[in-house]
């Protein structure tokens, strides 16, 4: 699942992991993604651009190449194959404040589910709902993202793309953990899902509680917060996005 290091010289590029991040328009996809990769938000971008960027992550102490793929679906699954065959793992997202685009993550669910059937390791999948930020205009409930989670067996959690850099970022750094651990147990059945929900949130972000191993996983918080925008965000150039 991991791609293999370069070799080049004495010292060798670290594994490469490949993360796609799938769902409808309205989901949030391009914003997680310029959260993850720039510590910032946009409101502005292009719905029909789609592009693959990497970012250079240390996880658990150990480097990783993370490539992002933010797939420019509208509606729905569409040519699947582009990152069907190229992904290590799959982020499908949906609005906590818009229904349909819930409704449009079982599509997805039910192609990733076929696509990995009779693989060894499965490739992880996380079911991802964004926009918590604005909870007054919830539509779906954190009940039913659990079940339809729990119904594919992937994980599940929920963010603010707006607010919070360290709960977004704790996501794709889970979905490279979830790879690292898959190439670990080959053969191994799948374990249970992990839930976060917010009903604890946590006293500031350099204390964001670890999340714990995934056999004893209990409820943990993910609580969003501004405090991430006191940090200096790096530099990378987006084509497409209006990054503030």
């Amino acid at each position: 699942m991991f791609g293999r290091a370069r070799t080049g010289g004495v010292l060798s590029a670290p594994p490469e992991c490949n993360l796609a991040v799938l769902g409808t328009m309205g989901s949030g996809k391009s914003a997680l993604t310029v959260k993850f990769l720039t510590r910032r938000f946009i409101t502005e971008y292009d719905p029909y651009l789609e592009d693959t960027y990497s970012s250079e992550e240390t996880v658990d102490q150990q480097p990783v190449i993370v490539k992002v793929m933010d797939t420019t679906d509208q509606d729905g699954p569409v040519d699947c194959e582009r990152y069907l065959t190229w992904a290590s793992a799959f982020l499908v997202v949906y609005s906590i404040a818009e229904r349909h685009t819930f409704e449009g993550c079982q599509p997805y669910l039910d192609i990733l589910a076929l696509h990995s059937s009779g693989e060894t390791p499965q490739p992880p999948v996380i079911l991802l709902g964004n926009k918590v930020d604005i909870e007054r205009y919830r539509q779906v409930s954190r009940c039913e993202g659990v079940a339809l989670a729990s119904r594919y067996g992937c994980l599940f959690f929920e963010v603010s793309a707006c607010l919070d850099f360290l709960s977004v970022q704790q996501v794709f750094h889970e979905a490279v953990r979830e790879v690292r651990r898959g190439d670990d147990r080959e053969g191994a059945p799948l374990l249970r899902p992990l839930y976060i929900n917010e009903d604890k949130p946590p006293s500031g972000l350099s204390t964001s509680p670890p999340l714990a191993p995934l056999a004893t996983a209990k409820l943990v918080s993910v609580k969003s917060s501004r405090a991430q925008n006191k940090r200096r965000a790096p530099t990378l150039t987006l084509k497409g996005f209006k990054i503030f």
